[in-house]
């Protein structure tokens, strides 16, 4: 069998998976906090024809005859750019202007989010869209009383909320975690990543501003970091790609029905 027929099924495999990257980029335009995908690929082993050969007295050294077998996936990583920051006016709706990322937990499961849309829920607690607790650098969840009057978050993570009687209380500080290699976290789901071995222990109990992590911008949103423009253009290429690679089977099968044709 053509060894193209094979290079070609395996460019449309990786392109495919260009093309669902792509597409889950896409769908996440104006999604808070999320940060888009790469695909990059990398050649398949080559089947050597001939070895190198050095050089003697008499003759010059030649070069290995080799044949490439294909291609594969080399890696699929997730771009940790900073997104643009929409400004939304409300309290609750937090964006980090720096490298850090937000603790949310539930119970023993620690996760991480760059997406800072909070609200509030029965007993006064900050907790994510999938219900998740806000963690303060105590690693203690943050709860504003139900009877406050009023609350507000400064650019250091301090929980301001102003009780019935007038006085004022903080709370927290709100914990940024920080880690060695933000490339390294696993999606989960709902906006948020979990740690593995690749991304390091992070340091959790950090207040926003201090190590690398960043400031808090209260009543704004971090937004995607997807640019549609880049994100078509790769579609065109990964489609024509795809398309390329769909002729290298149709010239390989023409050329085995000509074999095959040989023998009438």
């Amino acid at each position: 069998m053509l060894r193209s027929m094979y290079s070609g099924i395996s460019g449309m495999k990786g392109f495919q998976t260009k093309l669902d990257v792509i597409g889950n980029n896409i769908a996440n335009v104006n999604t808070f906090g999320f940060k888009k995908g790469r695909v990059t690929f990398k050649d398949m082993i080559s089947q050597t024809i001939s070895g190198a050969s050095a050089p003697s007295a008499t003759i010059g050294g030649t070069n290995a005859k080799q044949v490439g077998l294909g291609t594969q996936i080399s890696s699929i990583d997730t771009i940790h750019t900073q997104g643009n920051i929409q400004t939304t006016g409300r309290p609750l709706d937090i964006s980090i202007s720096g490298d850090g990322y937000f603790v949310v937990a539930s119970g023993s499961d620690t996760l991480y989010t760059r997406a800072g849309n909070f609200y509030l829920d029965e007993n006064g607690s900050l907790v994510n869209s999938e219900g998740l607790f806000l963690q303060s650098t105590g690693g203690a969840n943050i709860t504003i009383p139900t009877t406050a009057k009023s609350y507000s978050i400064s650019s250091n993570g301090d929980v301001v909320y102003v009780a019935a009687d007038g006085t004022s209380t903080t709370l927290g500080p709100i914990a940024l975690a920080k880690f060695a290699n933000n490339e390294g976290l696993e999606k989960v789901g709902g906006n948020t990543y979990r740690e593995t071995q690749n991304s390091g222990t992070p340091t959790t109990n950090n207040v926003p501003g201090t190590n690398g992590t960043g400031f808090l911008v209260s009543g704004s949103l971090e937004m995607s970091n997807v640019d549609l423009s880049e994100e078509f253009t790769e579609m065109i290429v990964a489609q024509r790609g795809f398309q390329a690679n769909t002729r290298i089977i149709t010239t390989s099968d023409e050329i085995l029905q000509e074999l095959v044709n040989l023998k009438r």
